[in-house]
């Protein structure tokens, strides 16, 4: 999955949830969700369970915790798309 491919599914994430029209036009790597989108803290919860459906991941409380921004949760959801491949690997 490539950088670009996986910013395009973020943001169809993220959308129903921002607040910040302008910031979400713009939205780059760099693009804080609480920030620059406002989403809010429950709501960001939100975007993690969706996260975690769209990509049949688990994320722990240390990477949410973690997740502030665009590149974080890219670089997370990369993070445990790898660990399930290793480990569906092993079977």
């Amino acid at each position: 999955m490539n950088k670009e491919q996986t910013i395009q599914e973020l943001k169809a994430i993220i959308k129903p949830y921002i607040l910040n029209q302008e910031a979400f036009e713009v939205l780059t790597e760099e693009t804080d969700f609480i920030n620059d989108l406002k989403i809010n803290s429950a709501n960001l919860v939100d975007v993690i369970l969706d996260i975690e459906e769209k990509y049949n991941i688990l994320i722990d409380n240390e990477s949410m915790e973690r997740m502030i921004n665009v590149k974080s949760a890219m670089a997370i959801i990369e993070t445990k798309l790898a660990e399930k491949s290793s480990e569906s690997a092993k079977k």
